[in-house]
């Protein structure tokens, strides 16, 4: 059965600077500390490309995500060097979670996605968690609306990108992402008590 992909959905040119204009200055005016003001600038339109291509071809493309990645390291390693081991874990983590997925269902998800989750990692660090959360959740919800308005039948064959679920997760997590970690982290340990 072949796919049907959802229409009309681009990112023009002067709309992907925008929207990477605006996130940028969001990543630079959160009271972070400067290394996170960096990533997530840096971030920021890496996750306005990677939703444009997507959007447009399906494909994340690899001229994106391996230099991204490399840019992750070396910013880390330039403005936070005792930060690169959680730059690379929590890069590990979120890519390793969803290549399980891809590897059990890869006509469901890309390598690209993949990459792109594994790269959101290097640049957010513990704060990926709170980017995959919401977009993982946001792109199920869209799956469920996309079900109901066209039926199991129609709406099983509706494929949809994950990359902007993602990126909204990603950007949220570049503004409020080590607030929400810290928020949780003192909810839990008050929870053991």
């Amino acid at each position: 059965m072949p796919e049907t992909r959802t229409k009309g959905l681009r990112l023009r040119v002067g709309d992907q600077v925008l929207l990477s204009l605006v996130l940028v200055l969001a990543a630079l005016a959160v009271h972070h500390t400067t290394a996170q003001r960096l990533l997530g600038a840096s971030l920021a339109v890496v996750l306005v490309l990677a939703t444009a291509r997507d959007l447009k071809s399906r494909r994340i493309p690899n001229w994106l995500t391996g230099p991204a990645a490399v840019w992750a390291l070396i910013l880390g390693a330039l403005v936070h060097p005792s930060g690169l081991a959680d730059q690379a874990i929590a890069g590990l983590i979120a890519g390793g979670f969803l290549f399980i997925f891809a590897a059990i269902y890869p006509k469901g998800l890309g390598m690209g996605d993949v990459k792109l989750a594994f790269v959101m990692g290097l640049y957010l660090s513990s704060s990926v968690a709170v980017a995959m959360i919401i977009g993982l959740v946001g792109s199920a919800l869209a799956g469920v609306l996309v079900l109901i308005s066209r039926g199991v039948k129609e709406g099983r064959k509706v494929g949809m990108p994950l990359a902007p679920f993602l990126a909204v997760g990603g950007a949220i997590a570049i503004v409020a992402g080590p607030e929400i970690v810290h928020w949780y982290s003192v909810h839990q340990s008050l929870s053991v008590r």
